[in-house]
């Protein structure tokens, strides 16, 4: 196949980390040369108590979403955790999905790009290969989603509330991250409920097990007809992983 017609892979990666650790990120997306990246400030849902337990500090985060070639992945985690510090509590933690889409013009700049680090990406497709055997072999091997990411939208000042449903339905917590809605002037309606322009996005990493009685309590009590106005959808997680070493 020519170098014209490849289509690379590509897999959003979002990082969640203490906000003063953004500087570190940035600086290996640099050294990475990664082309797409955004950071914007949450906040952690998690008490303060635990906090302190785990040696983490303040709860102020950073969300960071950055695109990549699949291949590519496991070299920008690997730096992000080797530049976050070795056995580093609370570095935070990583995990992609898989796009379905992307503009051609964001694509075309993969596709002139293809061969960046040919060597390193034939090492790991080699090593990911041998440990794909290896596993099939222990008849271990599942290419089964294991986990999602619980997106919800809610008017703002209710975070905190649904965080306390999502926990008693059986999240262990979550990000929360001020936006604005944006459409036509005037009071924005949905089944005849108006809702807030202010808003706030929720996420929530959770097991696939416990990911329709979350869904199934934060909707019947913070769903778009309630006074929090949510909208609450999940997408799949094909990989996750802590960015602090064990």
């Amino acid at each position: 196949m020519s170098d014209e017609k490849k289509i690379p892979i590509l897999k959003l990666i979002v990082f969640i980390i203490d906000w003063h650790k953004t500087q570190i990120i940035s600086q290996v997306f640099e050294e990475e040369q990664v082309r797409f990246h955004f950071i914007s400030k949450g906040r952690g849902t998690a008490s303060s108590e635990i906090l302190d337990v785990l040696g983490i500090g303040a709860s102020e985060k950073a969300v960071v979403l950055c695109l990549e070639q699949e291949v590519l992945v496991p070299v920008l985690l690997k730096e992000v955790r080797k530049k976050l510090g070795f056995h580093s509590p609370g570095a935070g933690i990583a995990f992609t999905i898989p796009l379905s889409g992307i503009n051609n013009p964001i694509l075309q700049v993969f596709k002139e790009s293809i061969h960046k680090n040919e060597k390193i990406a034939a090492e790991i497709e080699h090593s990911l290969a041998a440990a794909a055997v290896k596993e099939k072999e222990g008849g271990a091997m599942s290419s089964e989603i294991k986990h999602d990411l619980i997106i919800s939208i809610i008017n703002q000042g209710y975070s905190d509330e649904f965080m306390t449903a999502a926990r008693e339905a059986g999240a262990s917590g979550g990000t929360v991250i001020n936006a604005r809605g944006l459409a036509h002037k005037g009071p924005v309606k949905f089944f005849g409920v108006s809702m807030q322009a202010e808003r706030e996005i929720v996420i929530i990493l959770t097991s696939r097990e416990k990911k329709a009685p979350i869904m199934q309590a934060v909707s019947q009590a913070y769903g778009i007809t309630s006074e929090a106005g949510g909208i609450v959808f999940s997408v799949p997680v094909d990989s996750m992983m802590g960015l602090s070493f064990e």
